[in-house]
């Protein structure tokens, strides 16, 4: 067997909210015959499999009795490139980061607005990732799972995913697929999306007239170093909270009350309303109990100061649950998936 299976392994340095719980049995998948050795294994001893990527968007509250498998599979290839239109490929193991600087290096757009997303290629279609106007299914070509029930390997289209805001049907679904490869279509001509949050006027103040895909990706890491803490120095899992989906009544309602309410208007008529403008207003930015809090600077991320527990972390976030639905009758949805 070339699978490395190990016993009692500390999962601190594989998730971002640096939280210290032990795994009963931990390995690090490098091929899809890796996965299927760590599926045979777990069957054979009778012990669940509980697959991750980066750990960007994990909230551990207890020790894991399972075979925790760790997606570490690398690869980049170019399926198809007519000129213009370039459908490339990434094993589900290659941080996302690296990726879209990698696609950029290629003279390619379209996941330039998802800079500095935390995490792993594999995990982006679970939670369709997006930021700054963009998501996944904008740019998403196909992927290939393992069917763990069957043990086949199926090849999903954009439809096939029920791609939805910060949801899939990986998500919808959750332990039957396992995420091996995805692929995205990007383009040699950039169509930029600039209109979203702070982009265009960051590149103004950086005197940039005619911005290429790197421009906005450098504008949009900048901005995000500037209000989100890095993992390696301050754990966190990003945004911790979903922004809530509310009706266009509700949302008039609270802008009669505060009329610094930040929505967003959405196709179906709803309202989109930004999370982290409630959790501030509420008061909870900065706040900090013992080593769990909220980042001083961005209500939206909850903070490990040290040695916070996923318990006392969780605890943080029900109770700012709680508070914002008792203030605004909004109900937040984390983000995070929790152990």
């Amino acid at each position: 067997m070339s699978l490395q299976v190990r016993s009692q392994v500390s999962l601190k340095p594989f998730n971002s909210f640096g939280v210290d719980v032990q795994a009963r049995l931990f390995a690090e998948a490098h091929s899809d015959a890796d996965v299927r050795e760590a599926l045979a294994y777990g069957l054979q001893h009778k012990v669940p499999v509980l697959v991750i990527g980066g750990g960007s968007n994990l909230l551990l509250t207890a020790d894991i009795d399972a075979l925790v498998l760790r997606m570490a599979t690398r690869g980049i290839r170019v399926l198809s490139d007519d000129g213009n239109k370039v459908v490339i490929e990434a094993e589900a193991g290659e941080p996302w980061h690296p990726f879209v600087q990698h696609t950029l290096a290629l003279g390619l757009s379209g996941l330039e607005n998802l800079s500095l997303i935390p995490g792993t290629v594999g995990a982006a279609p679970m939670q369709n990732i997006g930021a700054y106007g963009v998501e996944i299914k904008d740019v998403f070509a196909g992927l290939t799972a393992l069917d763990r029930q069957s043990g086949e390997l199926r090849d999903f289209t954009l439809q096939a995913c029920n791609f939805a805001y910060r949801d899939s049907l990986f998500k919808q679904e959750p332990g039957r697929w396992l995420i091996l490869r995805v692929r995205f279509v990007l383009d040699r001509s950039a169509h930029l999306h600039l209109e979203y949050g702070p982009v265009r006027q960051r590149l103004t103040e950086q005197g940039i007239e005619h911005p290429t895909a790197s421009d906005v990706s450098q504008a949009i890491c900048s901005i995000r170093n500037e209000k989100l803490p890095d993992p390696a120095v301050l754990g966190n899992a990003g945004s911790f909270f979903k922004n809530p989906l509310v009706s266009a009544a509700l949302a008039e309602r609270l802008k009669g009350e505060y009329p610094d309410l930040v929505a967003y208007a959405q196709p179906d008529g709803q309202m989109k309303l930004a999370a982290g403008w409630l959790i501030e207003r509420a008061g909870w930015k900065g706040f900090r109990e013992a080593d769990a809090g909220v980042h001083k600077l961005q209500a939206l991320v909850l903070v490990n100061y040290g040695s916070a527990s996923g318990l006392q972390l969780l605890d943080l976030a029900q109770r700012i649950q709680k508070d914002i639905f008792e203030r605004f009758h909004v109900e937040l949805e984390m983000e995070p998936n929790r152990y």
